[in-house]
């Protein structure tokens, strides 16, 4: 489906995570292609992940999250939110966009309520398999509601059975890994370690010491890239250097496509980038859930790779030096078990993503 009235608007609201930008940066190069122009409506922390967000502009946006139990948090949050709703009231009505997409997070809400409030076309796209709390908020009152796993947890019946199933839109440079065969390891290994876009402490202390105990035969085919977070950094190459392991660690790769098309494993929080951009590139990997995550998206992400039997899961609660040192040993030590697991990848994913949900984006613009 191709729009034929080129130079429409589309305000995309998304920030906090690169796990809310990557997709709509996905979704806005889509736009594009059809002829759309695009606005970002973010704030200060999705700024820092928006370097290469294709947008006519961008609109900062007032807005703020609070704790449960915190009246006082609370009320500073709503003052906020006003604000940003204001700000953006005042940018659509320069801009006059044809639809408001949201991607989630609380600093999408100033951008969908100024667009609810203001009569225009709204949709969200929730990338979780249980719909985060600004979504559940917003999901009965938008004009469309598209997810990207078949399951959308903790929402309400009749907008779960509402919903459009268009998957996770990818970056272009993941999605061109789709098709490519998967290579079982022979004389080198090549492990990937990812943290998400905010790091993860756990993974950057765990992985160099779980590692280190594997056997040395394996340690000396290893070829180890890691996320590893600032100040675990001088450790962990320490680790690596006295287990003979060549490791290669930053806090945070930006040729992340290329590392994902070498890895042979890769071992990684499930947030819902991740794994569709796992099952995209038809990787095998171990899967570490956020325990702190709410409603345990993460786990409830995580189960898609782990039924198709493309990944394993390691909860937080049980995880170990030695239960994952044990978990590496087993998988890398057999190729032909990666290599199935790597097929069940890529039968779940849907690298048209972007495009299906651009099409829900033109049907809801109208």
């Amino acid at each position: 489906m191709r729009s034929a009235q080129h130079g429409r608007l589309a305000v995309v609201a998304a920030g906090g995570t690169g796990g809310h930008l990557f997709p709509a940066q996905a979704l806005a190069e889509a736009l594009i292609a059809r002829g759309w122009r695009v606005v970002l409506a973010t704030d200060e922390r999705g700024a820092r992940f928006a370097d290469n967000f294709p947008a006519d502009e961008r609109i900062a946006l007032s807005a703020a999250t609070y704790r449960a139990g915190d009246p006082l948090g609370m009320a500073r949050a709503g003052i906020a939110i006003t604000r940003g709703v204001l700000q953006a009231r005042a940018a659509f009505k320069r801009l006059d966009p044809a639809v408001v997409v949201g991607f989630g997070g609380y600093p999408s809400l100033p951008a969908l309520l100024a667009g609810l409030s203001s009569g225009r076309r709204t949709m969200i796209h929730e990338q979780n398999a249980v719909i985060g709390r600004a979504n559940r908020f917003l999901a009965p009152r938008v004009d469309t509601v598209a997810s990207a796993f078949p399951t959308l947890l903790k929402a309400d019946p009749k907008v779960a059975a509402k919903a459009v199933v268009v998957g996770n839109p990818v970056r272009p440079e993941i999605r061109a890994l789709w098709g490519l065969p998967y290579e079982p390891p022979t004389d080198h290994v090549r492990l990937l370690i990812t943290g998400g876009s905010q790091g993860a402490r756990l993974l950057s202390e765990l992985m160099p010491a779980a590692i280190a105990q594997l056997p040395e035969a394996l340690r000396c085919r290893l070829i180890v890239q890691q996320q590893t977070r600032a100040e675990s950094m001088d450790t962990a190459r320490s680790t690596y250097r006295n287990a003979l392991v060549e490791a290669e660690l930053a806090p945070f790769f930006r040729d992340m496509a290329g590392r994902l098309a070498a890895a042979h494993l890769v071992v990684g929080r499930s947030g819902s980038s991740t794994c569709c951009e796992l099952a995209v590139a038809g990787k095998p990997s171990i899967l570490v859930p956020l325990g702190a995550a709410l409603d345990d998206d993460q786990g409830q992400n995580a189960k898609l790779l782990a039924d198709a039997g493309a990944a394993e899961v390691a909860r937080e609660a049980s995880l170990t030096v030695d239960t994952m040192a044990a978990a590496l040993d087993t998988l890398l030590g057999d190729p032909a078990r990666l290599t199935r697991m790597a097929a069940a990848a890529r039968s779940v994913a849907r690298p048209d993503a972007a495009e299906r949900l651009a099409d829900v984006v033109e049907r809801t613009a109208g």
